[in-house]
């Protein structure tokens, strides 16, 4: 809500159309990030589980705004292939730091 209320006093004051789409797109990933992260608080699922829901729900979501966003060229599949494999690394990354972070705080 409060990136869709920034793009639209940009959009107003007639800033740049792209930064408008951008603040717009990086709200819904937030907002899309934020939603599915309740996955990890079903507790009778296992890790496995809750995280091939959360893959699937970043998928249906972070990954089409990545592909809609204008931040990437997308002229050739090998352009959407690597728009997929920075989605696939970053959640890799981002999954494995948390899982560290989180490993550490819930051993304590």
């Amino acid at each position: 809500v409060i990136m869709t209320g920034i793009s639209l006093i940009m959009n107003y004051q007639r800033m740049d159309a792209f930064q408008v789409k951008s603040t717009f797109m990086a709200g819904l990933i937030i907002t899309a990030v934020a939603a599915a992260s309740v996955i990890y608080d079903i507790d009778n699922w296992s890790l496995k589980k809750q995280s091939l829901v959360h893959l699937l729900a970043m998928a249906a979501t972070v990954l089409p705004c990545l592909l809609l966003s204008g931040w990437f060229p997308l002229k050739t599949i090998s352009d959407y292939l690597k728009v997929l494999g920075i989605f696939l690394f970053g959640g890799m990354v981002l999954w494995g730091a948390a899982y560290f972070i989180f490993g550490k705080l819930s051993a304590k």
